[in-house]
């Protein structure tokens, strides 16, 4: 589906970010980025709903050695379309550390799924956001890909609506392969843990076949400019630990740098600050951000 292009370059993240208060395991994995440019090399997608600045992937290895994150998932965005090269670059400036999930139409070749696994690639992504253009695709022919998912060892990632939790849960349990949610399926965490969305999320997480990125505390939270100051990003937070919890061996995190349209620019050190009330303990700590990801991505470096 076309969308309307909108020109102006958007500052998306901040150069300098606070700094990391809370000592990260080593080979904590950032589950979830993004990479958009250098536009000269990568060309932005024509029908992409917004321009965000470059964010290269020098930007992306000075971040995370500055905080002391050793691995990363970098998942393509809706910027690049399904260009994957940009991903594929920085995946290959990674040394193993960095790995992938692509973006691809329903009717993707095998032979590509392949070539992408080959490439660092561990799952493909589909999105069911408005306004990400959604309607490309259906569930049930995003659930009819995931056996060719499978043949190449590769996971289904999904993004959606909250309200949408309800009428895709069904369908997406049909999957060959693991799926992912993300950001805590989108729902509005200032409506608490008992409302219906979360409810739903919770209950869909029975299934060992889910997994969910409790990632957005920033995106979930709706109460910015915040509340209380010295508690950002609260109600994100709080979702965030309960599942982190409830399903300690079902859970991924990750910074969603460089935060592409958003509401405002999340300090990425308050984002991973955040960490020590997410998962309080050390142990759980160490199974959200190395032993969850380590398992789940295959990461040979």
């Amino acid at each position: 589906m076309s969308v309307q292009v909108n020109e102006v370059v958007v500052q998306t993240f901040n150069p300098s970010p606070s700094a990391c208060e809370i000592a990260l395991p080593p080979n904590a994995c950032d589950a979830h980025v993004h990479v958009f440019g250098p536009r000269d090399r990568f060309p932005y997608d024509a029908n992409r709903s917004s321009t965000p600045q470059e964010a290269s992937k020098e930007a992306l290895f000075a971040m995370h050695k500055k905080m002391g994150i050793g691995r990363c998932v970098i998942v393509q965005s809706m910027i690049h379309g399904f260009d994957n090269r940009v991903v594929e670059d920085a995946i290959k400036a990674g040394g193993g550390r960095y790995l992938g999930v692509a973006l691809v139409p329903v009717n993707v070749a095998d032979s590509e799924l392949k070539r992408l696994a080959n490439a660092g690639v561990r799952g493909v992504r589909f999105n069911f956001m408005k306004h990400l253009g959604a309607g490309a695709h259906t569930v049930q022919e995003v659930v009819n890909l995931t056996p060719r998912l499978k043949a190449v060892g590769m996971h289904l990632q999904v993004h959606f609506e909250s309200s949408m939790v309800h009428e895709l849960s069904h369908e997406f349990a049909k999957s060959s392969v693991p799926v992912v949610i993300d950001h805590m399926g989108r729902v509005d965490a200032t409506l608490g843990v008992a409302h219906a969305d979360f409810a739903k999320l919770f209950q869909l997480l029975r299934n060992p076949l889910f997994r969910v990125k409790v990632s957005g505390i920033d995106r979930i939270d709706a109460a910015v400019p915040f509340s209380d100051p010295s508690k950002p990003y609260f109600h994100g937070i709080e979702l965030a630990r309960s599942l982190v919890s409830e399903f300690p061996d079902q859970c991924l995190w990750g910074t969603d740098w460089p935060h592409p349209n958003h509401t405002h620019i999340p300090d990425d050190g308050v984002l991973i600050n955040a960490l020590k009330l997410i998962a309080p303990s050390e142990a759980a700590l160490e199974r959200l951000l190395v032993v969850n990801p380590e398992h789940f991505y295959a990461f040979k470096a």
